[in-house]
C-alpha cells in the first residue's frame, strides 16, 4: 500500500531492520477523494498527516478574485502535509487534481516514530527538506525563467520524481494535468501555456496524447530548461 513511499525513501537512504514494519503500522484508515475536491482547508485543525497512494494533488493558495497559485504538485508516494505534524494547521489548501486514494497517519503515530526511531525521524525531516527544495526551484522558475523554460522544467521535474517512485519510463509518464492547472503551477495564463506547448511540440521536445506525455529529446529539453535534478536529491547521499 505504501510501496511508492518506501521506494522513495530507499532511493535516498537505507531503511534499517524493522523500520518498514514501523511505517506500515503507522498507517491508519485509507479513503478515496474525487478530482477537484479540497482535501485539507487552510487554517483548519489537522491531527493526521496524509500519504498519497494514487493520483495527483496540489498545494494551492487562492486570491479573493478566484485566481489560484499552485505551489507544489504531490505525486504518488508523497506526504501531502507532513509539515502539519508540527504546524497543526496549514496556511494553504491541498486539493485533488485527479481522483486520489489517501492513507492517514495519525500525528500520535508520527510522534512515536520521532521519539523511538531517530533514523526514521531523520528521513521524515528529509522529506520536508525535499518539499522546501522544490518550492525554491519553482520560485526561481516563476521569477526568472521564460515561459518556455518554465514548462520544460516542469516536465523534467515530474519525470524524475515519478521515476524515483517507479511510475515513469525513461522518457514518458501519465500526465493528467489540464492547461489551466499547468498555468496555475507556473504563473501563466492558459492561453500562454497553450502557445508554449505548441512551440515545444514544434521543436520535437514534447508529445502529449491521451493524458500521457513523452519527451523525445530529453537532453535538449533539459538544456532548454537549465534543469539540474540535484535539488530533488534522487540518490543516496554520503553520510
Amino acid at each position: 500500500m505504501i510501496d511508492a513511499f518506501l521506494r522513495k525513501l530507499r532511493a535516498r537512504d537505507d531503511l534499517l531492520p524493522g523500520e518498514e514494519d514501523v511505517l506500515r503500522r503507522a498507517v491508519g484508515e485509507t479513503r478515496r477523494v474525487p478530482a477537484h475536491r479540497t482535501i485539507i482547508r487552510a487554517w483548519e485543525p489537522v491531527r493526521q498527516s496524509t500519504l498519497l497512494l494514487s493520483g495527483w494533488t496540489a498545494r494551492a493558495k487562492d486570491l479573493e478574485s478566484g485566481e489560484r497559485q499552485i505551489t507544489e504538485i504531490n505525486l504518488v508516494g508523497d506526504f501531502i502535509d507532513l509539515h502539519s505534524f508540527t504546524l497543526k494547521e496549514l496556511d494553504h489548501d491541498v486539493v485533488a487534481l485527479t481522483d486520489c486514494e489517501l492513507a492517514c497517519v495519525p500525528h500520535e503515530a508520527i510522534r512515536e516514530i520521532t521519539e523511538k526511531f531517530p533514523h526514521l525521524a531523520r528521513l521524515m525531516w528529509l522529506v520536508t527538506n525535499l518539499d522546501a527544495a522544490i518550492h525554491r526551484e519553482w520560485m526561481l522558475s516563476m521569477g526568472r525563467r521564460s515561459a518556455l523554460a518554465r514548462v520544460a522544467h516542469l516536465f523534467c521535474e515530474l519525470l524524475v520524481r515519478l521515476q524515483v517512485a517507479g511510475c515513469a519510463g525513461e522518457d514518458d509518464y501519465a500526465f493528467p494535468l489540464t492547461q489551466i492547472q499547468v498555468a496555475d503551477c507556473l504563473g501563466l495564463t492558459s492561453v500562454h501555456v497553450n502557445r508554449t506547448l505548441q512551440e515545444l511540440r514544434k521543436r520535437g521536445l514534447v508529445e502529449l496524447r491521451n493524458r500521457h506525455v513523452r519527451l523525445p529529446d530529453l537532453g535538449e529539453l533539459q538544456r532548454l530548461a537549465q534543469f539540474d535534478p540535484g535539488y530533488l536529491y534522487p540518490r543516496k547521499q554520503a553520510r
